[in-house]
């Protein structure tokens, strides 16, 4: 079968397209994630960085009032990081840096840590929400 350039523009701009939405994971409605109890909001009173759900793929972190789960992967290659005294985090697989609030302070990384959805439920536990890579 032979195409015209029209043709050929066409079929790779879908198969492009395509292919960008299977890179992307999917709409968020097909996107597996699995939901961690961190424990008691409480324990997590002091300001600081707490590793103790790295294994499980996020930190958390307390900054004054503000609670978040701060991915424990690296945005580059998908290695676990570790956190720093000072609450960088470093990648021991490539040498990215991330600062404390997950933004790329030295590559190779290029992305900042994502965020991850997180909330108190009604006994007062943390809930991650933790995507399933």
């Amino acid at each position: 079968m032979k195409l015209n350039r029209r043709q050929f523009l066409l079929l790779t701009a879908g198969l492009a397209t395509g292919c960008q939405t299977m890179d992307d994971g999917g709409s968020s409605a097909t996107r597996k994630e699995r939901k961690v109890d961190a424990g008691p909001t409480s324990e997590y009173a002091a300001d600081g960085v707490y590793n103790n759900f790295c294994d499980q793929g996020f930190f958390v972190i307390r900054q004054g009032d503000k609670l978040v789960a701060l991915s424990a992967i690296c945005t580059h290659r998908k290695c676990q990081l570790s956190s720093e005294p000072d609450h960088s985090f470093y990648c021991k697989c490539h040498g990215s840096t991330f600062d404390s609030t997950g933004h790329v302070t030295e590559g190779p990384a290029k992305r900042d840590l994502p965020i991850l959805p997180a909330a108190s439920n009604d006994q007062g536990h943390l809930i991650v929400n933790v995507p399933v890579t």
